[in-house]
């Protein structure tokens, strides 16, 4: 992807080089209710061990976990030319989606990017390197530790600098989901049908936000010669039929949170061949 001289988004926070302002694992997931996810998917073993645990307001008052800092700063671990363009992509989300908005006559409303390593706090409860980037809707930010991008390099065989713009808006696609009210809908209609039913409902609102990644990409203007062929990459190896295959060496269908391999590139390439927001009618 080609930003050139484009604006670095200011809803950016950089908590790599904290010691650290999370909890421990066990602590943290008590915080993470089983409702409307809203992550990438990739997060490893993990995830699918946690039947892909989701990130949204815990009801009833008390016990949330504040979206505070992460700790003491310290330096950075995120490369400068890495830094500049997360903030290039975060910012371009927010042109394309703030221009979308108007169009409609409602104001964009832009989420923040939160970079941290290893573990921090959300609002949602403990951030964790081995969940993956996720969104949480209860302080309406996006975390991501930036290693992760290795590991859907190396381990998923999806480099590129689109790959990794995909996760970014992908998470994105979730925050505009948050805004029009999509997740309190899709988490009210879990609550009134089975875990099958709920597991069929939540793969619409990760193909949604697959379909957004790409409204984002055809709308930014930003696209090079290979990137699509990158962003196709890396939705085909983060379908859960294919994570299912590499982890337990079957496909359950009914346990499908996110889509398979061919729904996720056929959401990423149908927002990208319409750059049409309402094209992207997944989510239920």
């Amino acid at each position: 992807m080609r930003f050139g001289e484009g604006p670095e988004s200011e809803n950016f926070e950089d908590r790599t080089g904290s010691s650290g302002g999370g909890m421990n694992l066990g602590g943290g997931l008590g915080m993470l209710l089983p409702l409307v996810a809203s992550r990438f998917g990739i997060g490893g073993l993990l995830i699918l061990a946690l039947g892909y645990c989701v990130l949204t307001q815990f009801g009833g008052g008390g016990g949330m976990l504040g979206g505070g800092g992460g700790g003491e700063p310290g330096k950075s671990t995120i490369p400068p030319e890495q830094q500049r363009f997360l903030k290039q992509v975060l910012g371009s989300t927010e042109q394309v989606w703030g221009q979308v908005f108007t169009q409609a006559g409602a104001q964009y409303q832009p989420t923040r990017l939160i970079a941290y390593s290893n573990y921090d706090q959300s609002g949602c409860g403990a951030a964790q390197a081995a969940m993956g980037p996720f969104y949480c809707p209860t302080d309406k930010q996006i975390y991501l530790d930036p290693a992760f991008f290795e590991e859907l390099s190396r381990r998923f065989g999806a480099p590129g600098d689109f790959a990794q713009a995909y996760v970014i808006a992908h998470e994105v696609g979730h925050h505009i989901q948050d805004l029009q009210g999509t997740l309190d809908k899709a988490q009210s209609a879990q609550a009134r049908t089975s875990a099958t039913g709920g597991n069929a409902i939540q793969v619409g609102v990760e193909l949604q936000a697959d379909c957004y990644a790409g409204v984002w990409a055809a709308r930014s203007g930003a696209l090079e010669q290979g990137d699509i062929e990158e962003g196709m990459r890396a939705a085909e190896a983060i379908g859960d039929d294919t994570l299912q295959k590499q982890s337990q060496g079957r496909v359950v269908p009914e346990s499908f949170t996110h889509g398979t391999s061919e729904q996720r590139m056929e959401a990423l390439r149908r927002g990208l061949s319409s750059g049409n927001p309402s094209s992207c009618n997944y989510a239920r």
